[in-house]
């Protein structure tokens, strides 16, 4: 009995006993070897050479040399014969007034002049007139002053009486009083021609505006433009002055665009050098860079880009985004934008592995597809160098990679 209880003891301890012999006389597995992974990127090659930076900018078209013709004189518009946005050429009449209105107000400045040259004439008559009475008049004095000294001695003699005497001196009184007046008539002869006169050139003054406005009574177009801002039709009635229309020449809009801070000191100084600043629009028009607003603010100055290429469809108040070309630079490199990890870092590939490289951003250029590039420079950057193109969100220096073939198009690591 006691055999068979220890016999599955003893089966249980040989099993355990040729376990732990064969676990310990098993054969040894060779090390596995650790394997560095390896990024598959592409490259381009450093050509160092000169290029030339773009500037986005927006803005809005402005006629600067925008004329607003205005009514000479109150009136009628008698014809219009523009439409809005309609090309004229110089010379051409735009707006013109009733002649039924204008000819009344030419009669009456006409009759002004006429009745102070006529009081001018009589003034010339009335002073040869005062003139030939005023001798009459000092005979009529003097044979007043006689006639009172007989009265005076017949009274002295009582052969006449006292109110004979002031009967005398009464008329000799008059006549110098009468002479007097003629006297001061005379006298004033001088001060009431000087006023009849500056009348008269007042009147003729009026009479030249009058005439100047009922000559301008058919507008016309001071030069080859378009027509903006029709504010009247025929039949209206306009008080002088009133606004017709405007009219701006095609060739003088502006472009006024809001420019960064940062670039005003490079674009002035280009400027300054005469060097000719160039931006193309979307549209195809082209603008030249003529300089800066006289007032700006914490943000930038509002620059001033004349047209020099008109495209269809080009109207002041029209807002357009155009690429300013900025001044070159003698040593740069366009790279995808992709190539660069964070604001100024880049990285080249030597033996395998990444190398670091510290750049400086110039800004943006166009490749030859029109796609957007970065444009950096430094000193760090060679000629013949492989600068990585393929964003790598784990780049590093020393990072090992594997450049793709040409022909390759090595996939974008998730982020």
């Amino acid at each position: 009995m006691t055999l068979k209880r220890l016999l599955p003891l003893m089966i249980l301890a040989i099993g355990i006993v040729g376990f732990v012999a064969l676990r310990l006389t098993r054969p040894e597995p060779p090390p596995a070897a650790s394997q560095e992974r390896s990024w598959r990127i592409a490259v381009q090659e450093v050509r160092l050479g000169e290029e030339v930076p773009i500037l986005p900018l927006f803005g809005e078209l402005v006629a600067p040399q925008r004329v607003t013709l205005t009514a000479s004189l109150t009136a009628h518009i008698a014809e219009r014969p523009v439409r809005e946005g309609q090309r004229v050429a110089e010379g051409e009449v735009l707006v013109a007034l009733d002649e039924a209105d204008i000819a009344p107000l030419l009669a009456q400045a006409a009759a002004e002049v006429a009745d102070l040259e006529a009081q001018l004439a009589n003034e010339a008559l009335r002073l040869e007139s005062d003139r030939a009475a005023l001798a009459r008049e000092q005979e009529i004095r003097d044979n007043a002053a006689r006639q009172l000294e007989r009265t005076r001695s017949l009274v002295e003699r009582n052969l006449a009486s006292r109110a004979d005497l002031d009967g005398a001196r009464d008329a000799l009184s008059r006549a110098r009083l009468t002479l007097t007046t003629r006297e001061n008539a005379i006298a004033e002869h001088p001060a009431r021609r000087a006023s009849l006169e500056a009348r008269l050139a007042r009147a003729e003054a009026n009479l030249a505006a009058v005439r100047r406005d009922a000559g301008r009574a058919r507008v016309t177009a001071p030069f080859d433009g378009i027509v903006s801002d029709v504010r009247v039709a025929p039949g209206d009635r306009v008080a002088s002055g009133a606004t017709l229309l405007s009219l701006y020449p095609e060739a003088g809009l502006e472009l006024r665009a809001r420019l960064p801070r940062e670039h005003e000191a490079e674009l002035l100084a280009a400027l300054s050098r005469g060097e000719s600043l160039l931006a193309r629009g979307e549209n195809g028009a082209r603008f030249e860079l003529m300089g800066f607003a006289g007032e700006g603010d914490a943000s930038g100055s509002e620059a001033i880009l004349a047209l020099r290429e008109a495209a269809p469809g080009l109207r002041p108040g029209s807002l357009i985004t155009v690429t300013l070309a900025r001044p070159a630079h003698p040593r740069a490199l366009a790279l995808p934008y992709s190539a660069l990890h964070g604001n100024g870092r880049v990285y080249r590939v030597e033996e395998g592995r990444l190398v670091r490289l510290d750049v400086e951003r110039l800004g943006e250029t166009r490749g030859a597809d029109g796609e957007p590039l970065a444009l950096v420079t430094g000193e760090a950057l060679v000629d013949g160098q492989r600068i990585m193109v393929t964003h790598l969100p784990n780049a590093m220096q020393g990072l090992r990679v594997e450049v793709a073939d040409a022909a390759d198009t090595p996939e974008e690591p998730e982020g």
